[in-house]
């Protein structure tokens, strides 16, 4: 018993690490992939689509998406898997790590950072630094013509609109047969400045509420 623990702490040690979870929550998301896995090596999209509370989540398509998206696997690549191991999902889920009473000013600066990527990647969804028109279109229509609260042509409409007001925003000077290029991550961080990002971005959908999970090593 003692020496089959060791192992699995030996094994967890460079993700503690890695991702800054606890050795503690990392076995515990350890449980939940083998949930959702039916305790195989690897998930796929079909198996995180099949998670309830994200049958009617409105980017429900973007979110699945993203744990399979190397960009946020801290693989400093692109492009997607097809299926993702656990270390894959652990540096996933890293992005929502709560903050605790040690972070450090300059943590919670890169934390904020970490987490403007992770949604500006949900947003770039070809990979190219710059979310366009359409990506932009395309996400905000989903948003509120799936609400049931407003059309699709009506969810365009307020998509162009935010799209214009962005583009007069970072490119003031724009003449009216301009073509804006699109949002890069510097434009994203600017729009963003003044949301507080460090306790707002959870995932309850996996049965694991971040917001309770204590970051840092296990003092244990």
């Amino acid at each position: 018993m003692g020496a089959s623990q060791t192992r699995t702490e030996h094994k967890y040690q460079h993700l503690v690490e890695k991702t800054g979870f606890s050795l503690e929550q990392i076995k515990n998301l350890d449980k939940r992939f083998q949930q959702l896995s039916g305790n195989e090596e690897t998930i796929s999209r079909e198996n995180l689509g099949n998670i309830p509370a994200l049958a009617n989540n409105p980017i429900r398509k973007q979110i699945i998406e993203a744990f399979f998206d190397k960009r946020n696997q801290c693989q400093n690549e692109v492009g997607s898997c097809e299926e993702i191991g656990f270390e894959q999902f652990l540096m996933v889920m890293s992005h929502f790590r709560p903050l605790t009473l040690k972070t450090t000013e300059e943590e919670k600066e890169e934390m904020r950072r970490e987490k403007l990527r992770f949604l500006f990647n949900m947003h770039d969804t070809d990979n190219d630094g710059t979310i366009t028109l359409a990506e932009y279109r395309k996400v905000v229509e989903e948003l509120l013509s799936k609400s049931g609260a407003i059309g699709q042509e009506a969810a365009r409409a307020i998509a162009d609109a935010a799209m214009l007001e962005v583009a007069s925003t970072n490119v003031p000077h724009m003449a009216p047969d301009d073509f804006y290029e699109g949002i890069t991550f510097e434009h994203f961080e600017q729009i963003l400045k003044g949301l507080e990002m460090e306790t707002r971005m959870h995932i309850r959908f996996l049965d694991v509420d971040t917001t309770t999970m204590r970051c840092g090593k296990s003092t244990s």
